[in-house]
């Protein structure tokens, strides 16, 4: 990843030295899939390809022993859990991989011929179907796991199409090629274009990448349009009726699963047999302690058989969640789903998770119901909501949030009301709830309630999509990034849109049909428009 070029389309990797040899276990992440990433720890003679400009390549084994090897396999393994593609060791799965649906990422010690980088690789080469691999070169960064790990997720997705994710100020002027993320612990962030040596929590992003501030690369678009392959399929509904069923087996069940997109819901139904105990550890996919080598953050939202929401658990500072609560006898629900977090963003909290559920009979729940209405009322809010619970009301806090994430107090209740009217400062769509603790000092929230602006869809809106001047106008309901292509895909152009109207240069268009699509922070939107 080290900021020199030999070829426009060339990028580097990063540095930093030990060797042991080893036999490479056979090892693969989703063998259905027909796209591959093969990353090749034992050595390998390269020929004939782009790299080639000095004659054939040897390249020794990675000098990494089995351990290792398997480690470095499950952290690429889980970077590129969404998607439609085998990450593996084997390289019979390479060899039976179409030729422009594969890469061969060599892991190895034979770095002198090249110099003193992390890793290389030629951006957009794992479609041209000539067997040019990319390198990582694992003494160069001292055979450390999660280092090598990191290249070789780096580098690869180099190869499909994914340039730097670069760090700027507020002045849009460069501060690092590669954006070295913030944040310590568990939930220290940062992109996997970018360097994640440092960092935990490592992800694909949306940002500016390496040729300027307002070159915004959303990498899951172009993983997932430009490579022969997108998303696997989801593995459970995000639906209540067809949510999938998790039955006790001596008071205990466990389920595993993807969250594949940000838009993903996991559903997941259970039935307490009698008053009692239910604990449940949900756990994203790790390599050690301290969620180790994760890509999701967890958020695990319990509903009761009506569908109401009795509690929601995400730890601030964690990756994973708990549940340890009292429930009567019934069926119940949880909700699974990948969330940003102070550090992280939203927009790539993918990956694969674990659920381990016990019960234990015995135990009282003090809260019964809690629910939450809301509608809109000529220019006001107005909100209704039910509480029948054993125990005493000590607080009763209306939550808002303008992005169906981040709520913050909106008014403090007498904890016998029951009903608010309300009338927004602007006119824009909102999510409520209601933050509850009891005398036992048990706090629950509600369901999220969504009460939607006056006759807009709250998204950006193309003002006309026949477009006769060179302008395109986009009415925005706030802070959203654009991106204009042509009908085969090509980028024409990309930027920010503010609050208000937001004019669009359009002076290079030609005549015929072009894509706007429109992004916020975990949805997209996209129109089409026709230049005349």
């Amino acid at each position: 990843m080290k900021n020199l070029l030999r070829h426009p389309l060339l990028i580097l990797s990063l540095i930093c030295a030990q060797a042991i040899n080893a036999q490479v276990p056979a090892l693969s992440s989703y063998p259905s899939a027909s796209a591959v990433i093969f990353l090749d720890f034992d050595g390998h003679t390269v020929n004939g390809t782009s790299w080639n400009y000095n004659g054939p390549i040897e390249c020794g084994a990675s000098g990494m022993d089995n351990t290792k090897i398997t480690e470095v396999f499950n952290r690429v393994a889980e970077d590129y859990r969404p998607f439609n593609i085998n990450v593996t060791t084997d390289s019979t799965k390479y060899l039976a991989a179409p030729v422009t649906k594969r890469m061969r990422v060599i892991l190895t010690v034979s770095s002198s011929w090249y110099g003193s980088a992390g890793g290389v690789a030629f951006v957009g080469s794992f479609t041209w179907g000539d067997n040019t691999p990319c390198f990582v070169f694992s003494g160069l960064l001292n055979y450390n796991v999660k280092n090598v790990a990191e290249a070789a997720a780096h580098e690869a997705g180099h190869t499909l199409g994914l340039y730097h994710q670069s760090s700027y100020d507020a002045s849009c002027n460069k501060l690092s090629d590669y954006h070295s993320g913030v944040g310590s612990g568990e939930i220290g962030w940062a992109p996997i274009m970018g360097v994640g040596y440092y960092r935990n929590f490592t992800l694909w992003n949306n940002g500016p990448n390496s040729f300027g501030c307002t070159n915004l690369q959303s990498d899951l678009d172009i993983i997932t349009s430009l490579n022969g392959f997108s998303y696997r399929t989801d593995d459970h509904s995000a639906n209540f009726p067809t949510a999938t069923h998790a039955a006790f087996n001596s008071n205990q069940f466990t389920i595993n699963g993807v969250i594949e997109r940000s838009t993903d819901q996991d559903l997941i139904r259970f039935t307490i047999p009698a008053t009692g105990r239910f604990q449940l550890d949900a756990i994203p996919y790790n390599v050690g302690t301290g969620n180790s080598g994760s890509d999701l953050d967890l958020q695990v939202t319990l509903f009761n058989s009506s569908q109401t929401a009795l509690n929601v658990y995400n730890p601030g500072a964690l990756l994973s969640s708990v549940i340890d609560t009292n429930l009567n006898a019934g069926n119940y629900y949880l909700r699974i789903e990948g969330k940003g977090n102070q550090f992280a963003p939203a927009y790539a909290s993918l990956g694969s998770y674990s659920l381990a559920g016990r019960f234990t009979t015995g135990g009282t729940l003090p809260l019964h119901k809690l629910e939450l209405q809301g509608m809109q009322a000529g220019d006001n809010h107005k909100l209704n909501w039910e509480i029948i619970a054993d125990e005493q009301i000590t607080d009763l806090t209306i939550e808002i949030a303008t992005d169906g994430r981040n709520f913050s107090p909106l008014a403090q209740m007498a904890t016998d009301t029951r009903s608010f009217l309300y009338r927004p400062q602007a006119n824009s769509t909102a999510q409520y709830r209601l933050n509850v603790t009891f005398d036992d000092g048990r706090q629950y929230y509600s369901n999220v309630v969504t009460i939607k602006q006056t006759g807009s869809d709250a998204r950006p809106q193309l003002v006309s999509n026949l477009i006769t001047t060179n302008s395109i106008s986009v009415n925005s309901p706030g802070k959203y990034q654009y991106i204009l292509y042509d009908m085969h895909g090509k980028l024409i152009s990309k930027g920010n849109l503010n609050s208000g109207l937001n004019v669009i240069n359009a002076a290079g268009l030609i005549n015929g049909m072009y894509m706007i699509r429109f992004a916020g922070e975990i949805q997209q939107w996209t129109d089409k428009l026709i230049r005349q």
